[in-house]
């Protein structure tokens, strides 16, 4: 079964979807649509801008989102049999699967960006990659503490990312160092997202949501609320909303996929993250960018 997948922020370059533009009248159109619809030149940035441009959420989420949805409209025999799509990336597999139309898609996901980067400036908070633990233990660290700290995002066994207040993202790190950690990473990220800081951010946006027409995708989308199939469009909602206060389940994502009969996995979108994740999950099913 073939499973296509979209990334996340931080996938971002720049000069991302120019090849695109440039070689395709359908990308060319869509990106000049994205231009209305948003209502600014985010081409200009794209292609242009600087990485600076790049790191500020509202531009990164409809950049990625962008490049990765019109990727996938120019594959000649698009035909999944499943989709997922890691944090941001869950809107570009829904767009890409049918469940939302392109339009609707990036209104959403330029909404959910300034929602979160507005839910960022409430608070310093942060996020750390945390390398070489078992997830139960990185858990356990974390409900231990006193303040808000939570896992995030479940990218691959060894890898967590956790998420919350600086205060508390700096114990963390310090007190899962000591519980043998291999690394703790700061991110360079706008804010504690997926923790309960965004729930401002998840407000605003499952009004958006709830006020949007979605259809039955073509397909299964595997949603990160809690790593399993979905087609039936109130639930997919239901789990979107949830998706901004949850953690990410992307090693749940894999598992799960692979044992519902996965055999061959594409990424479609900028850069080749999701791909080395799959990695330490299964080396045996062949991955490749679209």
């Amino acid at each position: 079964m073939k499973a296509y997948v979209f990334p996340g922020q931080g996938a971002q370059f720049v000069g991302m979807g120019k090849d695109l533009y440039d070689n395709y009248p359908v990308a060319k159109e869509l990106f000049e649509k994205a231009n209305d619809i948003l209502g600014f030149r985010i081409t200009d940035l794209m292609f242009e801008g600087t990485e600076d441009d790049l790191k500020q959420t509202k531009v990164t989420q409809p950049a990625i989102f962008l490049h990765s949805v019109i990727l996938a409209k120019t594959l000649e025999n698009f035909k999944p049999d499943m989709v997922a799509g890691h944090s941001l990336g869950e809107f570009s597999a829904l767009v890409a699967n049918g469940a939302l139309s392109f339009e609707d898609g990036l209104k959403l996901v330029y909404k959910r960006a300034q929602a979160m980067q507005k839910a960022c400036e409430m608070e310093q908070s942060a996020m750390a990659a945390i390398i070489g633990l078992e997830d139960k233990v990185v858990e356990d660290v974390c409900a231990a503490i006193d303040e808000i700290v939570v896992p995030a995002n479940y990218n691959c066994p060894g890898q967590l990312v956790i998420s919350g207040s600086m205060k508390g993202i700096d114990i963390a790190c310090e007190k899962l160092k000591e519980a043998g950690a291999k690394r703790a990473l700061p991110l360079k990220v706008g804010g504690a997202f997926h923790s309960p800081l965004m729930e401002p951010a998840r407000v605003e946006l499952a009004e958006a949501i709830n006020s949007t027409n979605f259809n039955t995708p073509i397909c299964p989308v595997y949603q990160n609320a809690d790593a399993k199939p979905y087609t039936d469009p109130a639930k997919i909602k239901e789990n979107l909303i949830k998706q901004l206060t949850s953690p990410v389940k992307w090693t749940q994502i894999m598992q799960n996929m692979i044992a519902d009969g996965m055999t061959s996995y594409t990424e479609v979108g900028p850069g080749t993250v999701l791909q080395g994740l799959l990695k330490k999950v299964d080396r045996k099913i062949p991955a490749q960018s679209a």
